[in-house]
């Protein structure tokens, strides 16, 4: 089989990339650690209950959500559940899951946090692109992702949140 190199275009591009995403996902950190305590995924999974009904998800349809592994995604919601953000429940319907829930007390950190996340995030991003600039963000970044994540008949190590644990350094 045969390497395929990429073109210096295609480095430049990958190279400009892994700067601004890394650079970005500081800045996030950074900003959500100064004002709420909380690194950036925290936030986004007080973000994504906030945003389903009755403020409660399943574990695996958040972990799908949020694009991590379900054993991150415990630890994470396990510190959260310990600092009184989020609680969880048995699953109904299927006693092997169980619900996440956003506290009150989550939803007032979180409401507390929302404004300096979403100017951290416009002046990084937003405000140094075109309208144009913004469509084709998107649209490249929708179809990065569709590529990434298959269909429902990918194997479960294709996609994160499908990953049962991480793999063992043997």
């Amino acid at each position: 089989m045969t390497t395929r190199w990429l073109t210096p275009k295609e480095q430049r591009a990958w190279r400009a990339y892994l700067a601004a995403s890394h650079l970005l996902e500081d800045a996030l950190d950074r900003q959500l650690q100064q004002d709420a305590g909380m690194p950036h995924l925290y936030y986004s999974i007080l973000a994504n209950l906030s945003e389903a009904p009755e403020r409660r998800m399943r574990m695996t349809e958040l972990a799908e959500g949020l694009k991590i592994t379900r054993p991150r995604l415990t630890y994470a919601v396990t510190r959260l559940e310990k600092d009184g953000l989020v609680g969880r429940e048995s699953c109904r319907w299927d006693k092997r899951g169980s619900i996440a829930v956003l506290t009150a007390e989550g939803m007032a950190v979180l409401e507390r946090a929302a404004p300096g996340h979403v100017e951290t995030v416009r002046a990084a991003l937003f405000d140094r692109l075109t309208a144009e600039q913004v469509e084709q963000l998107e649209e490249i970044c929708a179809s990065v992702a569709d590529g990434l994540q298959g269909d429902e008949g990918a194997a479960p190590e294709d996609v994160p949140w499908r990953r049962r644990s991480s793999p063992s350094c043997s």
